[in-house]
C-alpha cells in the first residue's frame, strides 16, 4: 500500500479515535452534572438547601448501565434537623443501589455523617423559641463538654448542659443552673434542653448517633447507618429518575 493511503487512512483512524473520546468525555461531564444535580435535589429534604454532591471514581456512564454507585459524597451547610439552624453536614453513603422498585427508590448500603453545629447555631435557634430568647449568650467547654447559656446581662444567670448519645441517640443532661445561686425557673432550663435535644436526635437517612463532642466552636456529631430502603414517591408526585446513574 502506498505511504500516501496509510498516512491518510492513519489521520482517518487518529481523527475517529479524537472525536469519539471527545463525545465520551463530553457525554461523561454532561451526564455527571446532571445527576449530581439531581441527587442534590433529591437529598434536599434529607440535608437542606445548597447539598453539593460528589460521585465517587467510577465513570456515570457505567452507572448508567447498573445504576450502581459505589459512593456518594453530600456537603450541606444549610442542614436543619428540627429546629436546629447553622448546621453543616458532611456524609457519605456507600453502595448505593438506584435500582427502583414499586415500594422504593433504591437502596443504601451503608452511611456515615459528620455533623457540626456552631455556638452561633445554638444561640440562634434557642432564641428563636419561646423563653429562649432570654438566652443572651452560649459558651462551650472543651475540657468539661458541656455547653453553659447565659441569661440577661452580666452572667447573673447560668445553666450548664452537657450532650451525652445513649441508645444510638442524643441526650442533653442539665449539669446545674443557678441564678446568683438560687434556682433558676425550670421551664426556661427544660425548654431549652428540649429544643437543644430535638436539633440533635433527628437524623437522615436511617442513621444513629454513634458519638458526641464539645469543641471550642460548639457541638459535633458523628452519625452511621447501615441499609437503608429510598422511600418511593408518594401518590400524585411525578418521580424525577436519577436514572441517568
Amino acid at each position: 500500500m502506498p505511504n500516501s493511503k496509510r498516512s491518510t487512512l492513519a489521520t482517518v483512524a487518529a481523527v475517529v479515535v479524537v472525536a469519539l473520546v471527545a463525545v465520551l468525555v463530553g457525554a461523561e461531564v454532561y451526564v455527571r452534572n446532571r445527576a449530581t444535580t439531581c441527587l442534590a435535589q433529591s437529598l434536599e429534604s434529607e440535608l437542606g438547601t445548597g447539598v453539593d454532591v460528589d460521585l465517587s471514581w467510577k465513570p456515570v456512564l457505567l452507572q448508567v448501565i447498573d445504576k450502581k454507585v459505589p459512593s456518594v459524597t453530600l456537603d450541606s451547610d444549610d442542614t436543619a434537623f428540627g429546629p436546629a439552624k447553622e448546621m453543616t453536614v458532611h456524609a457519605v453513603a456507600k453502595d448505593v443501589d438506584l435500582n427502583a422498585t414499586a415500594d422504593s427508590a433504591g437502596t443504601i448500603g451503608s452511611s456515615r455523617a459528620d455533623v457540626v453545629w456552631p455556638a452561633t447555631g445554638i444561640l440562634a435557634t434557642v432564641q428563636s423559641q419561646g423563653l429562649g430568647s432570654l438566652v443572651t449568650a452560649v459558651t462551650p467547654d472543651a475540657d468539661a463538654g458541656t455547653l453553659r447559656f447565659t441569661v440577661g446581662g452580666a452572667g447573673l444567670a447560668e445553666f450548664t448542659v452537657r450532650p451525652v448519645v445513649q441508645n444510638g441517640v442524643v441526650s442533653v443532661e442539665t449539669v446545674d443552673a443557678s441564678v446568683l445561686g438560687f434556682g433558676l425557673p425550670t421551664a426556661l432550663v427544660d425548654g431549652v434542653v428540649q429544643i437543644l435535644a430535638t436539633g440533635l436526635q433527628q437524623y437522615p437517612l436511617g442513621m444513629q448517633a454513634t458519638a458526641v463532642a464539645v469543641d471550642d466552636n460548639g457541638v459535633n456529631l458523628t452519625l452511621e447507618g447501615g441499609r437503608f430502603t429510598m422511600p418511593a414517591p408518594q401518590e400524585g408526585q411525578q418521580q424525577e429518575s436519577c436514572g441517568l446513574i
